[in-house]
């Protein structure tokens, strides 16, 4: 199982990015995606998942409005559009599958590499 967070970089206050998170050597449409985040010092925490149909959706309420979680199962990609972002969404971002929908991060594993998310003022 691998998991690629991309699409990370450094914006100023107001702007976006698009994160993708790309699988592979599992079958993709079976699995919950989540994406969590982590800011130094910070506990990881969760900000949205999508069901393995994209029937069901969870945003942590900071990011609810502003992100929109969304899953292409013919390409094995989950994306994450980050609109309006703040100094406080900056962070590592990572993606993690879960077999059920859910976004406690205690069910979620095979966690990827992150890519890092920095808004300026």
């Amino acid at each position: 199982v691998q998991l690629q967070a991309s699409g990370g970089g450094s914006v100023q206050s107001g702007g976006s990015l698009r994160l993708s998170c790309a699988g592979s050597g599992f079958r993709f449409d079976a699995y919950t995606i989540g994406w969590f985040r982590q800011a130094p010092g910070k506990e990881r925490e969760g900000v949205s998942s999508i069901s393995r149909g994209a029937g069901s959706t969870f945003y942590a309420d900071s990011v609810k409005g502003r992100f929109t979680i969304s899953r292409d199962n013919a390409k094995n990609t989950v994306y994450l559009q980050m609109n309006n972002l703040k100094p406080e969404d900056t962070a590592v971002y990572y993606c993690a599958i879960s077999p059920t929908p859910t976004m406690s991060p205690r069910f979620f594993r095979s966690w990827g590499q992150g890519t890092l998310v920095t808004v300026s003022s």
